[in-house]
């Protein structure tokens, strides 16, 4: 398990997610209000806008905040939104690909610079370390649905590329375009999922030390703490024994 997989255990263990949880709720229902404004507001009609509201459900987002963004959407005074992908390298060489939503490129692109600059990092060109990611869909499932082989059957029937199964659960990988229906094959097969959404997957990881991942680790903080910041992706890995010392 690599990159932003294991920068999501190391929150969790922090309790980073608990404290942030109505930056989260607020990222969240942007991407259900964009989606929806995006295509249409029934979620059964829009695969972007199901997806938005299952991670949304996943995440603990009561049904009326949900409800609330989808009903912003069709409003006249709707929030116009850019989608943005920044691109640069972080402490240690690591790559970090930024996901935005804005409403002022022109902040926001200052404040990631800024960013990145203050904790060691250097902001890139569109395209100067997206060559080293592939665009998946990713599926978890929590290791009590099943055993690997279990789940490596109901994948290949739903028509996913991978699976990855650990003691702490089972990834799924999907092509960026079958996400949504190899999703509602996999509800019917396994039942609901953690989590459903589009990653950007790591072809090389850059293996880090203690040191490496703090600093790496407050440069991907600073960064999701900007409310214009969607998703923070880095292809890096740590050893075991590291991520107990974080």
């Amino acid at each position: 398990m690599a990159g932003h997989s294991k920068w999501a255990n190391i929150q969790h263990r922090k309790g980073r997610q608990d404290a942030a949880r109505s930056k989260l709720f607020s990222k969240l229902s942007k991407e259900i209000t964009v989606a929806a404004k995006m295509g249409d507001p029934d979620p059964e009609k829009n695969p972007r806008l199901r997806l938005a509201v299952k991670e949304a459900k996943t995440n603990s987002v009561p049904k009326d905040v949900i409800e609330r963004a989808i009903k912003k959407s069709q409003g006249g005074d709707a929030d116009s939104y850019d989608e943005i992908r920044y691109e640069g390298y972080g402490p240690g060489g690591v790559a970090v690909m930024v996901e935005a939503m804005t409403d002022n490129r022109n902040r926001t692109a200052s404040n990631v610079r800024s960013t990145f600059s203050k904790n060691g990092g250097n902001l890139g060109e569109t395209g100067s370390v997206s060559f080293m990611f592939d665009r998946k869909g990713e599926i978890v499932y929590p290791a009590t649905v099943g055993d690997a082989d279990t789940v490596m059957e109901a994948a290949i029937m739903a028509g996913a590329e991978d699976v990855e199964s650990t003691e702490e659960g089972h990834v799924i990988l999907t092509a960026d375009s079958d996400l949504n229906e190899v999703s509602q094959a996999l509800e019917e097969a396994l039942g609901e999922s953690e989590s459903t959404k589009l990653i950007w997957k790591p072809q090389t990881t850059t293996e880090l030390d203690l040191e490496g991942a703090q600093k790496l680790f407050k440069l991907i903080e600073a960064l999701e703490d900007d409310d214009d910041v969607q998703n923070v992706t880095a292809n890096f890995d740590v050893s075991d024994e590291v991520m107990a010392a974080l």
